[in-house]
């Protein structure tokens, strides 16, 4: 079992892979590498996309890596390996990013990155520290995850799904804030599951082991 975390330059994975292989280490989960080559992608058990910064200078780099998008469709859509996006990384499954620009995601799933507007003028941008998960969907890799449990944001921008089914979670931020997203054998969280503690430790290992 391998899972691969794509290196495109979009920020520091240290604390990333180390939770990942933590977690790989107590469930059985094999090994985890950090890696920008297209080969060890195309032979992942497990697929995660990290992304810090902003969206268009993370999509921009990440399709500068030859070969790695073709690679990512041909692994997630063709052949159903379980991926994860993180924060921009979640963000780019979108349709559409329009953080300073508009910017064309990767489709994967409907929708698109808008910036975040509270309903109260208190509630300020970027939405930044610990918040509570509100569950709205069931799936195999919030196991043990529930209503109330908590996660850490940093991000100015959320994605805005077209079709409700595929919003997994929210937080309430004066309004509803998307915090997880899934479809098929996809799935993004826009919090960083290293950085939440046992909720984010406990949602990585349930990707290590998930068998769509």
């Amino acid at each position: 079992m391998l899972t691969v975390l794509v290196d495109y330059e979009s920020g520091n994975l240290h604390s990333a892979e180390k939770a990942f292989q933590r977690m790989a280490q107590e469930v059985g989960g094999g090994n985890v590498i950090v890696s920008a080559r297209t080969e060890d992608v195309a032979r992942a058990d497990r697929i995660v996309l990290p992304g810090d910064g902003a969206y268009p200078a993370c999509r921009r780099a990440l399709g500068a890596v030859d070969g790695m998008i073709e690679a990512l469709e041909d692994a997630v859509l063709r052949r159903a390996i379980p991926f994860m996006g993180i924060c921009v990384g979640m963000q780019m499954l979108a349709t559409l990013g329009r953080e300073y620009e508009d910017v064309a995601g990767l489709g994967w799933i409907g929708g698109e990155v808008r910036r975040i507007t509270p309903g109260e003028p208190r509630f300020k941008v970027p939405h930044m520290g610990w918040n509570d998960l509100v569950i709205e969907n069931l799936h195999p890799v919030l196991e043990g995850v529930e209503t109330g449990s908590h996660a850490y944001f940093v991000h100015s921008y959320q994605f805005q799904v077209a079709d409700a089914a595929h919003r997994l979670a929210y937080v309430d931020y004066a309004g509803p804030v998307t915090a997880i997203v899934a479809r098929d054998t996809i799935i993004g969280t826009q919090f960083h599951p290293e950085k939440s503690q046992d909720t984010g430790l406990r949602m990585i290992a349930n990707f290590l082991t998930w068998t769509p």
